[in-house]
């Protein structure tokens, strides 16, 4: 597999070969969508909370006797039939995240990013450094390298000024290579990464 190599100039340099097993991987849709529902799940705080008749205060006396008043029978006044009583089969607490089998992740990752080769949207640039945090910039860097609406810009380490310079593009998110994801490559529509975290990636991932 080839990919081309961009300097920060945004000159095409060169193709480069990569390895087959990170983008070469066909198929495995299924797997890359379980690990997409996973990250996903795993984001949730599942914090939201709803009382339920026994939690909601007061109610504890009988509204009215059981019989002779000619309404219907009630046994307290936070029954969820009435208002400000409790809530019936409502949110609580819980744990969302799911599990997922470490070498699992690891080829969905891949096939990810093997579908996203093939479709042309994979790219490699020598190195991003700038001195200062600069929007300007690197939107200049990217005009010619990153054409499309939105890029995934992964890094070998966490640079300041690239993250800093990226957050106010609408559509550019820069990540470490060591947080690279299922979900931020398939919902990104191109991967660009430095050459020091191709070779970060290919020591992961291809061992």
């Amino acid at each position: 597999m080839k990919v081309p190599l961009y300097n920060q100039a945004g000159e095409r340099l060169q193709e480069i070969d990569v390895s087959d097993v990170l983008f070469g991987v066909e198929g495995h849709d299924a797997l890359i969508h379980s690990a997409v529902v996973r990250h996903l799940a795993n984001g949730r705080q599942g914090t939201l909370d709803t009382k339920t008749r026994g939690e909601v205060s007061g109610g504890g006396r009988k509204p009215w006797r059981q019989k002779g008043t000619g309404r219907a029978r009630a046994g307290s006044s936070r029954s969820p039939l009435w208002r400000g009583g409790g809530v019936v089969f409502g949110p609580h607490p819980r744990d969302f995240s799911l599990g997922m089998p470490r070498q699992a992740r690891r080829l969905a990752l891949r096939a990810a990013l093997s579908a996203k080769a093939r479709d042309g949207q994979v790219a490699v640039v020598q190195a991003l450094s700038f001195s200062e945090p600069k929007t300007r910039m690197l939107v200049q860097a990217l005009d010619g390298i990153a054409p499309h609406r939105t890029t995934l810009l992964v890094t070998a380490e966490k640079d300041h000024n690239v993250v800093l310079s990226a957050r106010n593009v609408p559509g550019i998110r820069a990540i470490e290579a060591r947080n690279l994801n299922v979900y931020d490559v398939v919902k990104h529509e191109q991967v660009l990464l430095t050459q020091d975290a191709l070779t970060r990636l290919q020591e992961v991932l291809v061992s």
